[in-house]
């Protein structure tokens, strides 16, 4: 798999390399988000070290084949004969080795590990605590299982304080897939169907158009990212069924708690579960109006990794369909609601479009907080404040406009913003556009009239910073 992104992840990696201290991470982030790959870019480019992935066996073989593994790398002879015969055995030679050279050592889906032998972790404090921790160790615990990992780090667990650092990985941000995909148009389609999962984006072939790549892709019923999402749920969680139901709901347009426990017909102190569960695992969020306190109850739910808001849009429905060997069926379905699903996407990839943008020029204030705001049957799909009574309204559309479309717009999100109460009596207001082009001089127009106006070439100048 082409490796993607994760520069700050590995210059931080790598700055805690070269420091002189015992280093203990846990890197953890659900299934196909690059943990793996991460690891291996860290040792295979820029410093020694051994990856040893756990499996679904029994702990013999386990350490048989950590044996092997590590005797190889080491080099030595005595090893190959006479194998681990237990954990402390595993963990004394590390120490050993430890004693004199620096080196990273990932133990992968350590879950796995756990799995077969609960005694694991305490054998693992036993050893930082009255050997590692003093020794050139760089070692790394790795798991897929979001609870479980978390489970390692919570105050009960032995190796509870042990940590000196932990990473969460999530999706990968549009700027990094656009970076791999390059046209900066194929690269909002393609991040909106396939999202900044790397094992996902890397299946793609970025010169091909968006449905040509759905249909390799997604609606073979043998196609690997088809089944993927369905899998990595049925692994994660319990009662899956309910789960799909909830997704399925906010998939729909059910958005806000009310809605899905209609849609679902299920508890809704059963449904607050799930959504609690699906936004620890980073598949869902929850988003208040950006001028509203922290315990409004003014939230809506939204499937925040693309690539399962387009599943359960597109491809749950025609599951039968596609298992039936009829994938131009739901591609056509695709095609007539692709545009409007693209609309959505877009708005996130130009909030975080803002966010850069924020620390440079080209924005009209330093901004603190940023998100939509709503109220009623009236949407603002950005809205930036400061502390200082600045805020600025933004209106983003997934299409080419003209500059009477652009200047009309403008006009209904002046309209608009009447209705958002901030600091009104005393307040700065700025207006913008974010579209997929303005056609003609309605860029340089508009922004002569004062208003701040972006479109993809402004994208593509981003991307390439």
């Amino acid at each position: 798999m082409n490796f993607i992104g994760r520069k700050r992840e590995l210059e931080t990696l790598s700055a805690r390399f070269a420091s002189s201290r015992a280093e203990f991470l846990i890197i953890y982030g659900r299934r196909r988000i690059g943990k793996t790959e991460l690891i291996k870019t860290l040792i295979s480019k820029q410093h020694p070290g051994i990856i040893l992935i756990g499996r679904e066996e029994s702990k013999k073989l386990q350490l048989e084949r950590y044996s092997r593994i590590l005797a190889e790398y080491f080099n030595d002879e005595l090893l190959k004969i006479q194998g681990f015969a237990d954990w402390d055995a595993f963990f004394e030679y590390i120490c050993q080795q430890a004693k004199g050279q620096r080196f990273i050592l990932a133990l992968d889906e350590f879950p796995y590990l756990v799995k077969d032998d609960k005694a694991l972790p305490s054998i693992l404090q036993d050893y930082w605590d009255n050997k590692l921790k003093d020794s050139n160790i760089f070692l790394i615990l790795s798991g897929s299982s979001i609870a479980m990992m978390e489970k390692l780090m919570s105050y009960r667990a032995p190796l509870y304080g042990r940590r000196t650092g932990q990473i969460k990985l999530d999706a990968l941000p549009f700027k990094d897939v656009a970076g791999y995909v390059g046209n900066i148009k194929r690269a909002v389609e393609m991040y909106s169907v396939f999202g900044g999962t790397p094992a996902y984006i890397t299946q793609t072939d970025p010169a091909h158009d968006i449905y040509w790549n759905i249909d390799k892709n997604i609606l073979n019923f043998d196609s690997f990212i088809y089944r993927d999402i369905k899998f990595i749920l049925l692994e994660e969680l319990e009662e899956p069924r309910y789960y799909f139901s909830v997704l399925e709901s906010i998939a729909s347009g059910s958005t806000n708690l009310g809605k899905i426990t209609n849609y679902t017909g299920l508890d809704r102190s059963l449904v607050n579960k799930y959504l609690s569960v699906l936004i620890d695992l980073g598949i869902i969020k929850r988003e208040i109006p950006v001028t509203e306190s922290i315990r409004s109850k003014k939230g809506l739910y939204s499937i925040k990794d693309n690539a399962f808001a387009f599943w359960f849009r597109f491809i749950f429905p025609s599951e039968d369909l596609i298992d039936l060997g009829r994938g131009e069926v739901a591609l056509k379905r695709i095609k007539t609601g692709l545009n409007s699903y693209l609309g959505r996407t877009f708005e996130e990839i130009a909030k975080e479009f803002l966010w850069d943008m924020n620390l440079k020029k080209g924005v009209p204030f330093s901004f603190l907080k940023l998100g939509s705001w709503w109220y009623k049957e009236r949407e603002i799909d950005i809205v930036a404040l400061d502390d200082e009574s600045n805020i600025f309204f933004c209106e983003v559309k997934w299409k080419d406009m003209t500059e009477a479309e652009a200047l009309s717009l403008i006009g209904q999100l002046k309209e608009k913003s009447e209705h958002v109460h901030w600091r009104n009596e005393h307040r700065n207001e700025y207006y913008g556009i974010i579209a997929r082009t303005i056609e003609g001089k309605g860029m340089e127009k508009l922004t002569d009239a004062g208003y701040f106006v972006y479109d993809l070439n402004d994208f593509e100048k981003w991307i390439v910073e």
